[in-house]
């Protein structure tokens, strides 16, 4: 069979694995969580102090940004995120330096060619009352979709390659990331990873992590 014919199946077995892999690593969360539920209960370390949100304004943007921004603006209501295939990866991610929130992942739009207009990820604070607020929008490429060098929008390299978020995804999954914070403003900067005012106090999964460690590239060639 030629490379033509096969092109189309390789993609097709290839968003099937990162799928799985992506959806599939919410026993490993649900084994985490209970192990720390359990360390919290009759352990010694005292648990993880998670920030409270701070109410900051929507930035200022570009146009192209701004753009964007209104094209994303209906996914507000998370219902309306989920009826389009952003689906909750439940826990909320907090680093010692600032918070990223409830991540929201369509994993039909994964790629090696990410598109501005349609981010694979879609970022919620807790808003109290078991609410969420958007407030910034991720655009994520694993390296097992073929990538072939560091991707770029928006005039900004993406950060990575990286393993994966611990325990909300395999470690194993190597990736490149990009966030942009387009419904709350970032006193780290637009495209910083975590947003200083962003906390999950109060959310019941919330987890406090560390920055996965950078790998390597290596293309296929």
């Amino acid at each position: 069979m030629d490379d033509a014919a096969c092109t189309p199946r390789r993609r097709g077995r290839t968003r099937l694995f990162l799928a799985a892999t992506v959806l599939g690593a919410g026993a490993a969360l649900a084994a985490a969580l209970g192990a720390a539920a359990q360390q919290g209960a009759g352990g010694s370390h005292a648990a993880p102090q998670h920030r409270t949100s701070l109410p900051m304004r929507a930035p200022e943007l570009p146009p192209e940004l701004a753009a964007v921004r209104d094209a994303l603006r209906k996914y507000e209501d998370p219902v309306v995120a989920v009826r389009d295939g952003y689906f909750s990866t439940l826990g909320c991610v907090e680093y010692a330096e600032g918070g990223m929130g409830v991540h929201f992942l369509n994993a039909a739009l994964l790629g090696p060619t990410p598109d501005p207009m349609r981010p694979q990820i879609l970022v919620y604070e807790p808003a109290g009352n078991g609410h969420l607020r958007l407030v910034a929008a991720e655009w994520f490429v694993p390296l097992a979709t073929g990538v072939a060098e560091r991707p770029s929008l928006f005039g900004r390299p993406f950060d990575g390659p990286m393993e994966g978020h611990e325990p909300l995804m395999p470690r194993a999954l190597h990736h490149y990331d990009l966030h942009v914070w387009l419904f709350k403003e970032n006193p780290a900067g637009l495209f910083h990873a975590v947003n200083p005012t962003v906390g999950c106090a109060g959310h019941a999964y919330a987890q406090m992590e560390e920055p996965p460690p950078a790998v390597p590239h290596h293309p296929r060639r």
